[in-house]
């Protein structure tokens, strides 16, 4: 979308007599983004109909053109919407095809349009109307994937399942607390997702090409119009700002991160090895040769659109990086990389949503995955420091001891025999079997933000409280 300030003429040439000639077919080919900058059509119209509006209060243009502008405009906008508008590849964007149309239904009252205008400034007023609301409905996505979450655990405060680090076993934790570790994440990337919204709530048009308007236009007006806070400061950033667009792509390629990590777990938990979770026929698939699988396509498909979303974000960043001020062209490039990167995490949470409400929790499966590993010993370790008097470091040299004694027997701590216990230590006693079992271990971690039922409803009361 490059710069205009000329009215709207009949050709495919929309830059006025400058050119002697139109652009061959590579140009055409090259310079036209109108199969992917349609869908901003919505946002045009509203930016163009706020921007007439302000004309006419000003005096700029006469009360009757505004109406014909904004009758016209409407109409266009119900021909898009049912279907009946044609799109035109020589008119090369989605301005040019709203103008040309909107000059064949009002006549020479389409041109006044824009006045006190460029396509910069149009084109960047578009993308921030459109990039806002895509964040207001990332925002009630991510809402309704804490509530999931939040229902699951609840229902699981209390269920026993191994805490891992490394992918080894390390402590018990419950599956609420591992739950509410989600919460937390999706929570943050709703934090930025508001933090973005408020960045980004300032108003464009104005801006012109790139040093404002001799034309007394008033851009509080049309800021508030159009739902934004205020008009930005500086015309020259302005049109070459794209970093709304920049961190739109940074929170989708965080909070896809975050869903891929969940996918990943959700992938694991559902090996036959595992076993923790079972998903419906609703998010698995099958073989066409081995009759006997089911695979959990949903969540290795999310994990596969953060790939997707991170390379939009480092094409943007590249286009961006070495453009001097105030518009270039490479600019164009910018909303393929927006609108693929927001249907990626749109379905993305809608499929990771749909899968945490959807899984069947093993819970018999995972208290006894809980207990495997030597998953008590820091819970022994602590205990020979409340109990016997142990420095930490002693503590847990010790119960390396009582780990390897047990591994060699092939048994877990808590069926080692006292003998063999006080044979490490003497001032162990057969009060030390009272933290060796997972439930007594999950119990024990009441700080907080710990894994213990009554800290993890704790937090579920607050996140409901803030969600």
């Amino acid at each position: 979308m490059a710069e205009s300030n000329t009215d709207t003429k009949s050709s495919n040439q929309m830059w006025g007599g400058r050119f002697a000639s139109g652009p061959d077919a590579i140009m055409e080919e090259i310079n036209a983004s109108i199969g992917f900058d349609k869908k901003l059509f919505a946002q045009d119209i509203r930016g163009s109909i706020a921007h007439a509006t302000m004309l006419a209060h000003q005096g700029i243009i006469s009360a009757e053109d505004k109406d014909k502008i904004v009758h016209g405009l409407n109409t266009i906008l119900s021909e898009i919407e049912s279907g009946n508008f044609e799109f035109s590849r020589r008119l090369e964007d989605i301005h040019m095809n709203i103008e040309a149309r909107l000059a064949t239904l009002i006549g020479p009252a389409a041109g006044r349009l824009h006045t006190a205008r460029s396509r910069n400034d149009q084109v960047a007023l578009d993308f921030r109307l459109w990039v806002k609301e895509e964040l207001e409905k990332t925002e009630k996505m991510l809402t309704g994937l804490i509530a999931a979450f939040l229902d699951r655990a609840e229902e699981h405060a209390e269920s026993v399942m191994p805490g891992f680090t490394h992918l080894q076993t390390a402590q018990p934790v419950t599956f609420g607390h591992h739950c509410m570790a989600y919460v937390e994440m999706f929570g943050r990337d709703r934090s930025r997702v508001r933090h973005a919204i408020e960045h980004l709530d300032e108003s464009p048009i104005g801006a012109a090409a790139l040093a404002g308007t001799g034309y007394p236009i008033d851009r509080h007006m049309t800021a508030k119009a159009l739902g934004f806070r205020e008009p930005t400061r500086n015309s020259i950033d302005t049109v070459s700002d794209r970093d709304f667009a920049i961190e739109f792509l940074a929170i989708a390629a965080i909070t896809g991160m975050h869903l891929s990590r969940l996918a990943e777990e959700i992938v694991i938990w559902s090996t036959p090895q595992f076993g923790f979770v079972r998903l419906s026929d609703a998010f698995s698939t099958g073989s066409s040769i081995m009759p006997q699988k089911k695979n959990p396509d949903a969540a290795e498909l999310v994990r596969a659109k953060t790939g997707r979303i991170n390379g939009s974000l480092i094409a943007l960043l590249t286009i961006m990086k070495g453009l001097p001020l105030a518009y270039s062209k490479d600019m164009q490039e910018d909303k393929e990389q927006v609108f693929d990167a927001a249907e990626s995490l749109e379905l993305a949470i809608a499929a990771m949503t749909g899968m945490v409400r959807d899984m069947t929790v093993n819970t018999a499966r995972m208290k006894a995955a809980a207990g495997s590993g030597f998953s008590t010993a820091t819970d022994l370790a602590d205990w020979l420091v409340r109990e016997a008097g142990l420095p930490f470091r002693d503590a847990h040299h010790v119960t390396g001891r009582a780990v390897a004694l047990a591994e060699s027997k092939s048994c877990d701590l808590a069926e080692l025999p006292l003998a063999d216990l006080q044979a490490i230590h003497p001032d162990i006693t057969d009060k030390v079997y009272d933290v060796l079992t997972v439930e007594a271990s999950v119990a024990s971690r009441k700080s907080f933000g710990g894994t213990a039922p009554s800290e993890v409803r704790k937090q579920i009361a607050f996140w409901r409280a803030r969600n």
